[in-house]
């Protein structure tokens, strides 16, 4: 036998063409890799082939199957087909959903080459990323995921059904709206088991038919009584005041909603919640998947079950996906996170494998290591974005990559101030800088609902810690509070208070009408 009939042999494919049995051998080359070699920790894979259109509805509804009906995922078809059909965007290779088991979306217009690009990224990368990082294990179920979207997916049908399309609607917008304002961000919560949240749907509901709304039962029936009878502390106690998680709040203390509203809030809350982790972790996740598939695209290569033209492809593909404009050019958007992430990734295995006199200076712990793969899979495992990158962002990487940092102050005329430059403290300001563009607790507002007057009005107070001098945009603050009002039922009011406890703008909303 010859040496180019044994090559042809060991290829999984040859050419562009796929099939079924081609995506089993390309899965199970890929796992022998990820598993044998890099040590890799999975659910088991599910991959589902869909076409383009399916993609676009997996688009509009965050790539979430089996989801409820709402206007706004229509709407988001239209605006991705629009595009799309007028060649003014590309679709995803791939959606992978944290589940178990983990869902892979391949389209079915890839070819041999990509599809299994997307299986090692995907079915491989993101996998062992959302098993193993701890956001994901202390905040989401991969295992009731599923289930619970098709609860919710029912439940919201029938109240449709009983309630009306209209109610309904207004109760989604409005919890939609302050969904961002809908998670637990601290640990010391029990992580909410999916599974079991129609039974315990069922047995909310027959309890909140037998009690009265304990919330109420302080609030004055007759001679009218003055705020400080009811005891500010004691108030606040009782309603476990502050409480940043607004649709949590709501969900257990409007007074206005009824049981099935508040099951509502209650869906969109835990949604908020599963992809919570992923806003924290955009970079590592990224960066986890792409250096996972350059791993295992790299060893199918070497050990000839990709061919040399199937490899160029691959590389033209990865080259895209890694590209990073430079702050000059007009594509410059901020950072692509596979960019940041990749490279960090490759720098981190550098560290570990061939450490400079530098590198063991900055990071002694993993400097001349050796074994890149089990420094790497504890990373994944420990850190999110903002720590990651303010942990392990190397002088070395930040001089490949010429980062600065530029200070505007709109008080001075003289022009922009670099004030972090290639020294050791300017390597220490820059990644502490970048690696706040990444927190959350830094970019999101932070908002408290503070306390609520019993005893007058029942007004909703909030308060917004104004950081940096970065207020609430005043439309979008509007809005917002109309639809916090309208669930409430009474006047809210939003104060926001500067670095001296200050009170600086106040915003008020009114319910236009209440939700029955």
């Amino acid at each position: 036998m010859t040496t180019t009939a044994v090559s042809k042999e060991r290829l999984l494919f040859n050419g562009a063409d796929w099939d079924f049995p081609t995506l089993q051998r390309v899965h199970d080359a890929c796992e022998e890799i990820a598993l044998g070699e890099l040590g890799l920790d999975v659910y088991p894979n599910q991959i589902e082939v869909i076409t383009s259109e399916q993609m676009l509805d997996a688009y509009s509804s965050t790539g979430m199957p089996l989801f409820y009906r709402h206007w706004s995922f229509g709407k988001h078809f239209a605006h991705h087909e629009a595009f799309y059909r007028r060649g003014m965007r590309d679709l995803a290779y791939e959606i992978v959903i944290n589940s178990s088991p983990c869902i892979s979306y391949l389209m079915e217009e890839n070819s041999a080459t990509m599809q299994t690009l997307v299986i090692a990224h995907a079915a491989f990368g993101h996998n062992h990323f959302f098993k193993n990082n701890y956001l994901f294990q202390l905040w989401t179920d991969a295992d009731g995921i599923l289930d619970y979207l098709n609860f919710a997916k029912s439940y919201i049908a029938r109240c449709e059904e009983r309630y009306g399309e209209v109610e309904v609607e207004r109760t989604l917008d409005a919890a939609h709206a302050l969904m961002s304002h809908g998670v637990h961000r601290h640990a010391g919560k029990t992580k909410v088991d999916l599974r079991d949240e129609e039974r315990r749907e069922q047995e909310r509901r027959v309890h909140e038919e037998q009690v009265f709304n304990d919330l109420w039962r302080t609030v004055p029936t007759g001679k009218k009584r003055t705020a400080a009878d009811v005891g500010l502390e004691k108030r606040r106690l009782a309603l476990g005041l502050p409480q940043d998680n607004i649709l949590y709040f709501l969900e257990k203390s409007a007074p206005l909603l009824q049981p099935w509203q508040r099951e509502i809030l209650r869906i969109v809350r835990h949604v908020a919640q599963y992809f919570h982790p992923q806003r924290q972790t955009k970079v590592m996740n990224e960066g986890t998947a792409t250096y996972v598939h350059y791993r295992i695209m790299n060893r199918l290569h070497e050990r000839g079950q990709i061919s040399d033209g199937n490899f160029l492809e691959f590389l033209k593909s990865h080259a895209n996906v890694v590209f990073q404009p430079n702050y000059d050019d007009r594509r410059f958007s901020g950072f692509n996170p596979y960019a940041l992430g990749f490279a960090m990734m490759q720098d981190i295995e550098r560290i570990v494998t061939a450490p400079t006199e530098e590198d063991r200076v900055w990071f002694p712990d993993i400097a001349g290591q050796g074994d890149a793969m089990s420094v790497l899979r504890n990373i994944w495992a420990d850190y999110r974005d903002e720590s990651f990158i303010n942990q392990f962002l190397s002088p070395n990487l930040i001089r490949q990559l010429r980062l600065f940092h530029l200070y505007d102050d709109p008080e001075q005329e003289e022009g922009i101030l670099v004030s972090a430059i290639h020294d050791e403290r300017g390597y220490r300001r820059i990644r502490r800088q970048l690696s706040r563009e990444y927190d959350i607790g830094w970019i999101d507002p932070g908002i408290d609902i503070v306390d609520v007057d019993l005893a007058g009005d029942r007004r909703l107070l909030l308060r917004h810690n104004v950081t940096n001098d970065w207020f609430l945009q005043e439309a979008d603050t509007k809005l917002v509070l109309q639809h916090l009002a309208n669930l409430w039922g009474y006047e809210v009011l939003l104060q926001e208070i500067d670095s001296s406890n200050e009170v600086v703008k106040e915003h008020t909303a009114s319910p236009r009408k209440p939700i029955q």
